[in-house]
């Protein structure tokens, strides 16, 4: 997994598998949203995202109040995220 970070656009590539992906993200998100109250994340290519990446993405919208938008890669993902009913929650798109 990459991550690369542009202003409040946060870019992942390859996939996000294993716990210390999930303390990676969180510790490159955390820095962009004490900055942006709004963020974008460009998850390009991976299949699936751990529950802890959801649980984390649910707080930052539901408790923190971050303008969460998420642009996915993957087919199988924005299914997976359509069947936990999260597509509205994270503003997730195709791309």
């Amino acid at each position: 997994m990459e991550i690369s970070i542009s202003s409040n656009i946060i870019t992942i590539t390859g996939n996000v598998k294993s716990v210390s992906n999930f303390q990676e993200l969180k510790q490159n998100i955390d820095s962009v949203v004490s900055q942006h109250k709004s963020i974008t994340i460009n998850i390009k290519d991976s299949l699936s995202i751990t529950s802890s990446v959801i649980g984390y993405f649910n707080k930052l919208v539901l408790k923190d109040r971050i303008d969460l938008n998420m642009n996915v890669g993957n087919s199988q993902l924005l299914e997976l995220l359509d069947e936990l009913s999260l597509v509205a929650v994270f503003k997730a798109r195709k791309i």
